[in-house]
């Protein structure tokens, strides 16, 4: 194609309210105000837009936070301002979730992206997870109403419990689930099976959340 036929059919379309994808990998926020993004996550803004890290976990998500688990924690940054803004994660496939007022969520801190102001938010550890085995694993739990943008490798897929999952693949899960973690011991031929840790998710109601690849890969 020409020049001209690349810009038109690569240039994103009209700015309207509220999340919305540009393609299957860039989030669009248009805003005015404030809006909650993953750190390091923009590539690019129109207006006047400046970005602020949280830097204290009291009463929410912090950037940077170092949590008891891994030391890693989840880096988060407020965007403030009037303008849109283009926010994307290492080419991960972007899924927007709108949750209704008091509807909750929990996400793995590792694959938040975005989410607004509005939304109430909780940042913890899953329990049973040591240190030396974590992978990294935070929890924020979100409630609405309001818009929520999470990143998948792949197309995730949505499953309901009981099940059994990797940590490392696990996206999220409907607040009425509370994982427990379990081992798997079992040695294959002088060598572990690469799959001690599993989050265990019981009951017959709600969903989990799963992603065709694992974030920390073997431990």
């Amino acid at each position: 194609m020409n020049l001209d036929e690349f810009v038109d059919a690569n240039a994103p379309g009209g700015s309207s309210d509220g999340f919305r994808k540009v393609n299957k990998r860039l989030l669009e926020i248009p805003f005015e105000g404030t809006v909650m993004v993953k750190a390091g996550s923009m590539i690019a803004y129109t207006g006047d837009v400046t970005f602020t890290g949280k830097s204290s976990a009291e009463g929410g998500i912090a950037g940077f936070v170092k949590d008891a688990v891994s030391g890693e924690g989840t880096p988060i940054m407020e965007a403030e301002g009037s303008g849109t803004l283009y926010v994307a994660e290492q080419g991960k496939k972007v899924q927007i979730l709108s949750l209704d007022a008091d509807e909750s969520i929990s996400v793995n801190g590792t694959d938040i992206l975005a989410f607004e102001k509005k939304i109430d938010y909780e940042i913890s550890t899953v329990g049973g997870l040591s240190q030396a085995a974590a992978g990294g694993l935070t929890n924020v739990f979100l409630t609405g109403p309001g818009e929520v943008a999470v990143t998948t490798h792949g197309d995730p897929v949505v499953m309901t419990p009981p099940v059994t999952t990797d940590p490392d693949a696990t996206v999220a899960w409907s607040a009425n689930l509370s994982p427990s973690i379990g081992t798997n011991k079992t040695i294959e031929i002088g060598q572990t099976s690469g799959e001690q840790l599993q989050m265990q998710f019981t009951g017959s109601e709600g969903f989990v959340v799963v992603q065709p690849y694992e974030e920390g890969g073997q431990m």
